[in-house]
């Protein structure tokens, strides 16, 4: 028995990483989507475009899904969806500042799966401008903290191109640069020959909320009610945790 009921919990993982991959696939799929309706389907003219396919290429997204992805933002495939960007503020557990992001073809039922998630996770929503002050838009990049460059390289390959700050995040780097730096950072990594996992604007907080391992685990129960509506593309926290904290979640994840 006992091998049996370690198959099923095996198989019940795997169920999980399965369904959130394929998540994250339509995620990406949209992005890729929305970034050609947005600025054409060329990614050498739109850097969008190409950030966005960069991404999802990085994800394992299958070529085939990507260009047709692009044909139906381009207008070249006429079965593309009718996306609409909307953002909901408000508070999860701890006082925790969120901004998520949805990209939907229905408003209604986007409202509905986010004020569900906030209120059965100890959350509440906000009024429009009653979080979004706490964050600011900005270029992100991450790049893999794989041991092939130090941080202080890093900064020196992208210092001039306009980055602000680079921060180590344990298995990434990130770099910070105004939105409009984000194409010149994302190519003086590329001159320099430091691969990168993602580049594309973003949320990022203006202040931050410590908070203990229980509190991690109830607002990341909130992520993932979240993440598990189709219509949620990105999710911003402002929360924050120490190394010791981080560690002690890390041993409970295995």
């Amino acid at each position: 028995m006992a091998g049996h009921s370690k198959w099923a919990t095996t198989k019940h993982k795997k169920a999980a990483i399965d369904a959130k991959r394929g998540k994250l696939f339509g995620r990406l799929i949209k992005n890729v989507e929305v970034a050609a309706r947005t600025g054409g389907g060329d990614p050498d003219a739109n850097p969008t475009l190409y950030d966005a396919i960069q991404k999802a290429k990085k994800n394992s997204v299958p070529n085939d899904n990507i260009e047709r992805a692009v044909k139906r933002g381009s207008g070249e495939d006429a079965s593309g969806a009718d996306w609409e960007t909307i953002m909901y503020e408000g508070y999860g557990p701890s006082g925790v500042a969120f901004l998520v992001e949805c990209l939907t073809d229905n408003r209604n039922r986007a409202a509905s799966e986010v004020r569900v998630a906030f209120t059965r996770n100890g959350g509440s929503l906000a009024d429009p401008g009653s979080v979004a002050y706490m964050f600011s838009r900005k270029g992100i990049i991450e790049v893999p903290n794989d041991g092939k460059v130090d941080e202080d390289e890093l900064l020196l390959a992208v210092l001039d191109a306009g980055a602000e700050e680079v921060t180590n995040e344990g298995e990434t780097f990130q770099i910070i640069s105004e939105p409009n730096d984000l194409v010149a950072v994302r190519t003086a990594l590329q001159e320099n020959g430091i691969d990168y996992n993602s580049a594309e604007a973003g949320f990022v907080p203006s202040t931050k909320v410590e908070l203990d391992a229980d509190g991690v685990r109830k607002v990341m129960q909130m992520v993932d009610a979240l993440e598990d509506s189709d219509d949620v593309q990105d999710i911003y926290t402002n929360f924050t945790a120490s190394d010791e904290v981080l560690k002690e979640l890390q041993a409970d994840a295995e």
